[in-house]
């Protein structure tokens, strides 16, 4: 048995190399070589399902945490409490879109995966 962990990261990485290098298509693309590159490190379909999702959605969390923390230190920052508050609502909510958006890219990421793995078995 393979690692699901260390698969994810490494789709991760690959997902990334790729939509940097392609904008536009890369993150499907990458997702999808991302995905079978994660199933194959992981090893079985299942694993490689589980390693694919995540190495999809990955980019998606990272996105909406960094926005709900910076929005809220900048606003805290430029107007004091309220600010922060406005500036925490409104990055939760463009980390709400980033984690819908990664779910899309989690699927085509998952079936990548599927398929990855159901070969490195």
């Amino acid at each position: 048995m393979g690692s699901i962990w260390l698969g994810a990261f490494v789709g991760f990485l690959v997902v990334l190399v790729l939509g940097f290098l392609f904008p536009g298509i890369g993150h499907l693309i990458g997702g999808f070589i991302g995905g079978i590159v994660a199933g194959l490190i992981a090893k079985g379909a299942g694993n490689g399902l589980i390693a694919g999702f995540l190495a999809g959605i990955f980019g998606g969390i990272i996105i909406a945490i960094l926005a709900i923390v910076g929005l809220a230190i900048v606003g805290g920052v430029a107007t004091g409490f309220a600010g922060a508050l406005f500036g925490g609502l409104a990055g939760l909510a463009i980390g709400v879109v980033a984690i819908i958006l990664a779910i899309f890219a989690g699927i085509v990421s998952a079936i990548g995966g599927l398929i990855g793995g159901a070969i490195a078995r």
